[in-house]
């Protein structure tokens, strides 16, 4: 069997080496990887942006399935081009990699259908998002609505500070196309988890929960990142939050 990953990160070099152990011994192949990779998988010069050159590969190459180790060509619409050639990938359509790849519409979709979230707004001039900062409390919470690689979250504590940062995105372009919009959130405070379910779009499974710390630097005194030090599974978390995230968050989602 030949599976193709796409990507080039850590999370698609472990997939590439999982697969690699596997006793059905599949043919692996990554685009665009990195040189890393070479000993779990065989490198392919097509990059992430042109799906329709991975789609061409796959196709070509006979690939049975493809995995999206990253959510940049499932936003793109990596699925929707590779179900047009009949190919099978693992992952949502553009449509439903909105919820990731837009932060303001996956709040708004939350707020249009009843599940729980922080309250918001979304602003994308920053004279009026500067003076909707009267509204939340400090400190609270400014997104980039778009993919900036985990880096596009700030948790400011001043009026100064907001207004820096809303400049940074909204005026200076910090985080290119993904920062012109942006959302302000009231600040939740205590541990997040993360849940991870498959669905056909019907029904679900939960794989598990991992937790990792956002914010660099003890006692939670540095900027946020893309995640650090996850871990997994979570001996404190119990079944009855796990019973509420199923009936309050993905049974809604999905439906």
């Amino acid at each position: 069997m030949k599976i193709l990953i796409l990507g080039s990160g850590a999370r698609e070099h472990a997939m590439a080496a999982a697969l690699a152990r596997s006793r059905h011994a599949p043919e692996v192949f990554v685009a665009p990887g990195n040189a890393g990779m070479t000993d779990v998988a065989r490198r392919v010069d097509v990059s992430l942006g042109d799906l329709e050159g991975l789609a061409a590969f796959a196709e070509r190459e006979s690939v049975r399935l493809t995995l999206a180790g990253s959510e940049e060509p499932l936003v793109r619409g990596a699925w929707n081009s590779f179900d047009a050639h009949g190919l099978r990938l693992f992952g949502p359509s553009a449509e439903g990699a909105r919820l990731e790849g837009s932060k303001a519409w996956a709040k708004e979709f939350m707020r249009r259908h009843g599940i729980p979230t922080a309250s918001f707004q979304v602003h994308d001039d920053f004279e009026r998002a500067c003076r909707a900062l009267d509204d939340f409390d400090l400190p609270c919470v400014i997104k980039a609505d778009g993919l900036a690689a985990g880096k596009g979250v700030s948790i400011v504590s001043t009026r100064g500070e907001a207004e820096r940062v809303l400049r940074a995105m909204l005026v200076d372009g910090a985080h290119g196309d993904a920062g012109r919009r942006v959302v302000l959130e009231t600040a939740l405070h205590g541990p997040e988890v993360s849940v991870f379910a498959i669905t056909d779009g019907y029904s679900h499974r939960i794989l598990g929960c991992a937790q990792d710390h956002k914010r660099a630097y003890d006692h939670d005194e540095g900027p946020n990142t893309g995640g650090m030090g996850a871990y997994s599974p979570l001996p404190l978390l119990g079944n009855d939050v796990l019973q509420r995230v199923e009936s309050e968050i993905l049974a809604p989602t999905l439906t």
